[in-house]
């Protein structure tokens, strides 16, 4: 029998989890610290790119950095074999694109809480200024209470590195739900995450995505130019407030859209007509704490964002106001003791 092979001596890979284009997923055992871990290993044309490994080290240590109960936990990273690999906390869960196949379509009470988890995962990470580039129901991990979190921030930018010169050769993301900004091989910003959450939403609701290509080319020409099918055409029961979301977050101009995952998260959790007993505690911005959704009216709720107010700004600067305003009678008093009026 073969030995299990170790990483950099330390990391026992148990068994294979998962492969896709770029890399093999493992179940590992961390035996320094004597615990389970995920292992995703490169491939090695991925591997042996110089440009590439640098890129990779400096992403992974900006993921590394990242700690939030949305987001899968890097606990290392490494060339070891040839082979670069990161090391990540080990979930138990399966990920959001397995559910979907298996059920479906969710109804918005239960897409809802999951796709607000991401929101918050994400939009921590754009707080933390970086964009995630790659964001699919492949890298959301659903645990079996419920709790989700996002995985793999920065892989798809440390990719598009390998060649910088050929712009129209970059890849951002997957072709299934990256952005029109990304298709046309710009790079990506906090925008374009929100547009990729908007596909991952439209999936969960509709159990199909936006477009569908025989190509990557293919989908990027309808990312780029068409339109989706209206939610209503699909879902016959929608709430028009649901629908005029969507077609904000998949905008083709990033301007149009929630500016962050943390506006469209607010959103969302805005939007609906029942509390949600059942959704996990969040850990979100203070303008997103709330345990209820509200119902507003379908002009409005899209927009809801806009019309946030900054109530301390606002605060101070009334203070300012009544401080200038109550130095007026000094100063007037001030004017007659130098210059008395004549008699």
């Amino acid at each position: 029998m073969n030995e299990i092979p170790l990483l950099n001596n330390r990391y026992q890979l148990l068994e294979e989890r998962g492969k896709g284009g770029m890399a093999f997923v493992y179940h590992a055992r961390d035996l320094m610290l004597e615990r389970d871990v995920a292992i995703k290993v490169l491939r090695e044309d991925y591997s042996n790119d110089p440009i590439f490994q640098e890129r990779f080290r400096q992403e992974a240590r900006a993921a590394a950095n990242l700690s939030h109960p949305n987001i899968v936990t890097v606990h290392d990273f490494g060339l070891d074999q040839g082979k670069l690999f990161i090391v990540m906390e080990y979930m138990p869960g399966v990920d959001l694109k397995t559910l979907i196949q298996q059920r479906g379509r969710f109804t918005p009470d239960e897409a809802l809480p999951l796709i607000i988890q991401a929101c918050a995962g994400i939009g921590y990470a754009h707080r933390a200024g970086l964009v995630h580039c790659d964001v699919k129901p492949q890298n959301m991990l659903v645990m079996p209470d419920q709790r989700l979190k996002v995985t793999d921030f920065g892989i798809a930018r440390a990719l598009a590195t390998i060649h910088p010169e050929e712009q129209a050769e970059v890849v951002w993301g997957s072709p299934q739900y990256f952005s029109p900004e990304q298709a046309a091989g710009m790079a990506p910003s906090p925008a374009s995450d929100v547009y990729s959450l908007g596909v991952v939403l439209y999936e969960m609701l509709t159990g199909s995505l936006p477009f569908i290509a025989n190509s990557a080319t293919g989908l990027s020409q309808l990312h780029l130019e068409a339109n989706p099918p209206l939610l209503s055409s699909m879902l016959p029961n929608v709430s028009p407030a649901l629908e005029q979301i969507m077609d904000k977050v998949l905008s083709k101009e990033p301007s149009m859209r929630y500016r962050t995952a943390d506006q469209l998260g607010r959103v969302l959790q805005k939007f609906g007509s029942k509390r949600v007993n059942s959704m996990p505690a969040l850990s979100l911005t203070p303008e997103m704490q709330t345990d209820e959704y509200y119902v507003q009216p379908v002009e409005s709720v899209a927009d809801d964002a806009s019309l946030d107010i900054d109530w301390i700004s606002v605060g101070l600067g009334l203070l300012a106001l009544l401080m200038v305003g109550g130095l007026v009678p000094f100063w007037v008093w001030v004017y007659f003791v130098y210059n008395p009026p004549m008699r």
